[in-house]
């Protein structure tokens, strides 16, 4: 399982004196781009195939709280890998320095074309690595519906 370690700033730490919603954020993003980065998709490789990752939606769970003074341990699973690359879900579990999981997230996202603002496909060989990934146990071939799967849609201001 990849994974990543935090020391809590004070920075993360929010009016209640525990890590602050944002702070969870910002260590699952950290830690999904230090896994994409060491497995090819530095900022050379990703401006070469001019492509960049967007989120859909982060559902975050919190079990406990939890305070500065003792590092963090972010992990990274894949959940579901569409067949060509597009759509991509990972799982992201927060553990204390005793090991205790403390949150959980899973997330979705897919890959845009910078150029076209369109979602695209990924290349054949940083499809590759990022297949191996470590998957859940519940992972699966994501198709154009998984993304729709909650059925949220835009509502204008009238």
């Amino acid at each position: 399982m990849y994974t990543k370690e935090f020391e809590i700033r004070w920075s993360d730490i929010d009016a209640n004196r525990h890590l602050a919603n944002s702070a969870y954020i910002n260590f699952m993003s950290h830690t999904r781009m230090a896994f994409l980065m060491e497995n090819g998709f530095g900022q050379e490789e990703m401006a070469k195939h001019n492509i960049g990752p967007v989120v859909f939606y982060e559902h975050m769970y919190y079990f406990k709280e939890v305070f500065a003074g003792k590092p963090v341990k972010v992990s990274l699973q894949l959940k579901g890998l569409a067949e060509d690359g597009m759509y991509f879900e990972f799982v992201h579990n927060f553990y204390d320095q005793k090991g205790r999981n403390f949150a959980s997230c899973e997330m979705m996202g897919a890959w845009i074309d910078l150029k076209e603002r369109k979602l695209t496909a990924l290349p054949e060989e940083l499809f590759k690595n990022l297949s191996s990934l470590e998957h859940t146990e519940d992972f699966r071939t994501l198709t154009k519906e998984d993304t729709r799967k909650y059925g949220k849609k835009p509502q204008d201001l009238s």
